[in-house]
């Protein structure tokens, strides 16, 4: 009978380990911690949009210039911290944030978005609701630059089902939060995002496009 008792409670005790070492599995998976499977816009038979537009004249569209830019601000492994640069408005150290991989893509395309979002707010204050402007920090913050795109970019859907409507290099934005769309895809189709969003992240490239919140505004940069 005793012997009867332990192998029960053993049971029990593995089918608890089992369903904690799931759940362990199914939060690395979902954090990006275990990689998910990428996939090109080719497999599902979707072509790369490319911009009429060239700002910086480098023989390279603004869209795929933005999006290597990207790829290049995120391959010096910036690290997570917020700073305020006095002098350059721009991140020139090893630290960053999440609105720092759009500045520095739309830079090294030919846009200089301190510049651009200041311009904007002066000619169109009451929607950015800023007391005193401040060049140096308002392109840095999510907030302004929804405004900002809104204003200037095109704006596309936020269903991320309308896997085809996304293509990399364009912006997503949530609330608090902003990305670049990158040139993978998960096995639905729905693309991976280029973001630097917290100090412990997997990947600054990453499966969350359908899972990280409430999508406030999806867009494509045209320097028309």
């Amino acid at each position: 009978m005793c012997d009867k008792r332990k192998i029960k409670k053993k049971k029990w005790l593995y089918g608890i380990a089992a369903i904690i070492l799931l759940c362990i599995i199914y939060l690395l998976y979902r954090f990006n911690y275990i990689p998910h499977r990428k996939y090109t816009s080719e497999d599902f038979g979707i072509s790369q949009y490319v911009s009429e537009e060239d700002k910086d004249g480098d023989g390279a569209c603004d869209q795929t210039d933005i999006l290597n830019s990207v790829y290049e601000y995120l391959n010096t492994k910036p690290k997570y911290k917020s700073k305020y640069y006095a002098e350059t408005g721009y991140s020139n150290d090893e630290y960053g944030v999440c609105t720092d991989v759009v500045a520095n893509g739309m830079k090294g395309a030919g846009y200089d978005l301190m510049q651009l979002v200041n311009e904007d707010i002066l000619k169109h204050p009451e929607d950015y609701a800023i007391e005193q402007p401040d060049p140096c920090i308002d392109f840095r913050r999510v907030k302004n630059l929804n405004v900002y795109f809104a204003h200037t970019a095109i704006s596309l859907t936020t269903d991320v089902t309308k896997i085809e409507e996304w293509q990399a290099g364009d912006i997503v934005v949530w609330d608090g939060h902003i990305g670049v769309i990158s040139e993978h895809r998960n096995r639905k189709g729905i693309p991976f995002v280029l973001h630097h969003a917290n100090p412990v992240q997997a990947s600054y490239e990453e499966d969350i496009l359908e899972i990280w919140g409430t999508i406030k505004g999806h867009y494509r940069i045209s320097a028309s």
